[in-house]
C-alpha cells in the first residue's frame, strides 16, 4: 500500500504545482483577450480546475468501474472548494472575505445549490433511463448546467459590461505563448487525474476503508489541489473575485461533470448504483452554500476573529 500512497500523493502534487500555472497563465489569458474578472472566475478557471474531477470521474467509471468513487469524488470536493473559501478568507486582514465581492457571486452560489439539491433527488428517485443506461437526472443536469452559465453570463456583461481592446502583434504573440503553456499544464492535470482513482482504488480496498470514504475524503481533498492554488494566488494579487468565483464555479460545473460521468457508466443509473450515504456531503454543501450566500448578501463590515462569523 505504501507505494500506492506515494504514486497518489505525487499525482496530487503534479495537480497542484499546474494548477498553480493554470492560475497565472488564465490570468494573461484574460487580459489579453479583455474577458471579465468574475466571468473568468466564473467559467474559465472553473471550468479548467475542475478537470481533475472530470477526468477522475470518467477514469473513476470506465478503469476501475466504480460510481461510488466517482460520486463522492465530485460531492466531497464540492465541500472542499467551500472550505477553501474559509482559508482565503483567513489570509485577508481585518475585513471579511466577502465584503470585497460582486453580488454576481449570489447568483453562481444560488445555481449550484439548485444542482446540488438535484443530486440529492436524483440518489432518492426511482431508476428513471430515458436513452440506453443513461438517467433522466443526467440530461437534467447539463440542461440547468448550460441554463445557469447562460445566466451568468447575461448578469455579469449586463452589470459590468466589458470592452473589447484593441489588440496589437505582440499582445496576440503574448496570447499565444500563454495558451501554449496553459494547454501544457492541462494536459499535466488530466494525465495525474487519470491515475489517482486507481491508486485510490487500491488504497481504500488494502487498507479497508471503503470506496465511498476514499471517493469522498482523499480523491476528493486532492482533486480540488487546483482550486486551492488558483484561489490563493488569485487573493494575493487582490483578485478576490476570480477566487471566490472559480471556487462557486467549479462547485457549479462539478454537477455537470456527474452527468458526464454517467455517459461512461455503462452498468446503469450512476445515483442509483452509488451509495446513499452521499447525502450527506450533498446536504453539507447545500447549508455550507447557504451560510455564503448570507455573509455574501448580509457583508458585514468587519470581522473580530481571524475568521469572520460566516466563513467560521
Amino acid at each position: 500500500m505504501l507505494t500506492d500512497v506515494t504514486l497518489f500523493l505525487l499525482c496530487a502534487a503534479l495537480i497542484f504545482f499546474s494548477g498553480k500555472k493554470l492560475s497565472y497563465y488564465g490570468d494573461v489569458i484574460a487580459e489579453k483577450s479583455g474577458l471579465g474578472k468574475i466571468w473568468v472566475g466564473l467559467l474559465l478557471m472553473a471550468t479548467v480546475t475542475s478537470l481533475p474531477e472530470l477526468i477522475t470521474g470518467i477514469s473513476s467509471v470506465r478503469v476501475v468501474g466504480s460510481a461510488d468513487l466517482a460520486v463522492g469524488n465530485v460531492l466531497g470536493s464540492c465541500v472542499f472548494n467551500l472550505a477553501i473559501l474559509s482559508l482565503l478568507d483567513a489570509l485577508i486582514p481585518k475585513e471579511p472575505l466577502f465584503i470585497k465581492v460582486e453580488q454576481t457571486q449570489v447568483l453562481a452560489a444560488t445555481l449550484g445549490t439548485i444542482l446540488l439539491a438535484m443530486v440529492g433527488v436524483g440518489l432518492f428517485l426511482d431508476n428513471v433511463v430515458i436513452l440506453g443506461w443513461i438517467g433522466l437526472m443526467s440530461f437534467l443536469f447539463i440542461l440547468v448546467y448550460f441554463a445557469s452559465i447562460k445566466l451568468l453570463h447575461r448578469f455579469t456583461t449586463k452589470s459590468k459590461p466589458q470592452e473589447s481592446p484593441t489588440v496589437d502583434n505582440e499582445q496576440k504573440k503574448a496570447l499565444q505563448t500563454a495558451i501554449g503553456w496553459y494547454s501544457f499544464h492541462a494536459l499535466i492535470v488530466i494525465a495525474a487525474s487519470l491515475f489517482l482513482p486507481v491508486f485510490g482504488e487500491n488504497i481504500a480496498i488494502k487498507s479497508g476503508l471503503g470506496e465511498t470514504f476514499i471517493g469522498t475524503l482523499l480523491l476528493a481533498a486532492s482533486t480540488s489541489l487546483p482550486e486551492m492554488a488558483i484561489s490563493l494566488s488569485a487573493v494575493r494579487r487582490g483578485s478576490v473575485d476570480i477566487a471566490v468565483g472559480n471556487l462557486f464555479g467549479s462547485n457549479i460545473f462539478n454537477v455537470f461533470t456527474l452527468a458526464i460521468d454517467d455517459l461512461f457508466y455503462t452498468k446503469g443509473d450512476l445515483l442509483k448504483v452509488a451509495s446513499e450515504s452521499h447525502i450527506i456531503s450533498i446536504f453539507s454543501t447545500i447549508i455550507m452554500t447557504s451560510v455564503a450566500v448570507v455573509g455574501l448578501t448580509f457583508r458585514s463590515s468587519k470581522k473580530r476573529f481571524v475568521l469572520a462569523l460566516d466563513t467560521l
